[in-house]
């Protein structure tokens, strides 16, 4: 199973690739980033045409994004909801299925507690898949903890069901 997971951001969208049948590895992450002085449009545009071509040279069997989190800053989570609607379009082009997990459902998969800061998800995605590159940046991070968060979730349905990935 190749898991795409997707951190959604109008600004800076971060993607995970992870792979594996009972065990994870790691295949991919990145950034892609666009200018803040772009009007939204255009950056969703360059958004959609990214993600199209993540889901195009690793092609994943699924997809996972993260929702947007409503906190204080409603307008925040409406940009949000944008880049997100974004990564379902295009994960619904390549006729994908896809998952969605909340930010405090991803922290509690990663490291066993569902208010986990960001530099003890980050150790927990570096130690698991083995990646000792310390330039990791946070969207590609939480990317990857969202791809790991499906990946446990699979394996533990498949185990639950008495079946195998």
């Amino acid at each position: 199973m190749r898991v795409l997971g997707i951190d959604p951001g109008t600004v800076m969208m971060g993607y995970g690739v992870v792979e594996g049948s009972s065990q994870v590895s790691f295949v991919d992450c990145g950034t892609l980033r666009c200018s803040p002085r772009k009007p939204v449009e255009e950056r969703l545009c360059m958004l959609f045409e990214g993600i199209c071509g993540v889901i195009a040279t690793h092609s994943p069997d699924v997809v996972a994004i993260e929702e947007p989190f409503v906190g204080v800053n409603v307008q925040s989570a409406f940009m949000v909801g944008r880049a997100q609607a974004i990564a379902i379009l295009a994960a619904s082009r390549a006729s994908l299925p896809i998952t969605y997990y909340s930010p405090a459902e991803v922290k509690r998969q990663v490291s066993g507690y569902g208010r986990s800061g960001k530099d003890q998800i980050r150790t927990m995605v570096m130690l698991e898949l083995k990646v000792k590159d310390e330039t990791l940046g946070p969207d590609a991070t939480d990317a990857l903890a969202i791809a790991l968060c499906h990946f446990h979730n699979s394996i533990a349905n498949a185990r639950m069901a008495g079946g195998r990935l």
